[in-house]
């Protein structure tokens, strides 16, 4: 049977989701847990993302995929697999989905948000769990250069140099971007990004981008002429993984899975 997963994680203590020799993964600790929760004698589990995150970054719904003979409740795989997880991971929800359901080639889109601190003085509580910057930010110049980026385009500015992806175009369907003030004059920004599939680095490069014309560096024009460069030293350096959360995957109603889970509610 194919059983699928809802997971949340806190990136901060890990080098990325997928597996490496260093042990040092969500998906490491994952599969050494649905191993504990199995019992001795059963095949290893291996897991299948919907989307890969890098060092530090943050997954509010991580959905993943697996095959296996062990008949359990749904339930049963939420409690146990946690059983066996530090407390920075959680799985949220757990669901028997058809052989034809694959957690990647099934989404339809994929969403991240960003959650910024526009603050003179440096985060602490939410130290990587936010990005920062000093310097105040025009929300309505980078809602303008957001303008720019939707749609398909050739992302290459906006791409790693590692990056795997057989192809850099990418259809950007959605940005939205929310200022939330404080009373001490400080902010919180959301930047939440949606697209059918994003490149190596594509999010905290684009952030690094749009903070430049947010902080008045740049105008809002420049970014068409980032895009149009297909280069990726036309555009602003990466920016800080720490506020980058995965919001998880879009799939068609008929596959019966939530669409977020609980920590939507927590984040900024």
């Amino acid at each position: 049977m194919r059983i699928a997963l809802g997971i949340t994680y806190n990136g901060q203590a890990y080098d990325g989701w997928q597996s490496q020799p260093s042990g040092r993964t969500v998906q490491d600790r994952l599969e050494t847990a649905l191993a504990r929760f199995s019992g001795d004698g059963q095949p290893a589990i291996g897991t299948l993302c919907a989307g890969r995150t890098d060092a530090g970054v943050h997954g509010l719904m991580q959905v993943v995929h697996f095959d296996t003979d062990l008949a359990r409740d749904d339930f049963s795989w939420v409690r146990g697999t946690n059983a066996h997880l530090p407390p920075d991971i959680a799985v949220q929800w757990a669901r028997r989905v058809p052989d034809a359901f694959h957690a990647r080639a099934s989404a339809t889109a994929r969403r991240y948000a960003y959650i910024l601190l526009e603050s003179p003085v440096r985060p602490s509580v939410e130290a990587g769990r936010v990005g920062w910057v000093f310097k105040p930010l025009a929300l309505d110049a980078m809602r303008e250069a957001a303008g720019h980026l939707i749609g398909e385009h050739d992302f290459t500015s906006f791409r790693a140099s590692a990056c795997q992806a057989l192809t850099p175009v990418k259809d950007l369907r959605r940005i939205d971007i929310q200022r939330k003030g404080r009373p001490d004059g400080s902010a919180y920004w959301r930047f939440e990004f949606e697209a059918n599939a994003f490149l190596h680095h594509m999010i905290r490069n684009l952030m690094g981008s749009l903070i430049t014309v947010g902080q008045g560096l740049q105008p809002p024009a420049w970014m068409a002429q980032v895009l149009a460069a297909r280069s990726r030293d036309a555009a602003s350096p990466t920016f800080s993984p720490d506020g980058l959360y995965f919001l998880g995957p879009v799939y068609d109603t008929h596959w019966g899975l939530p669409s977020q889970t609980a920590a939507f509610d927590w984040l900024p």
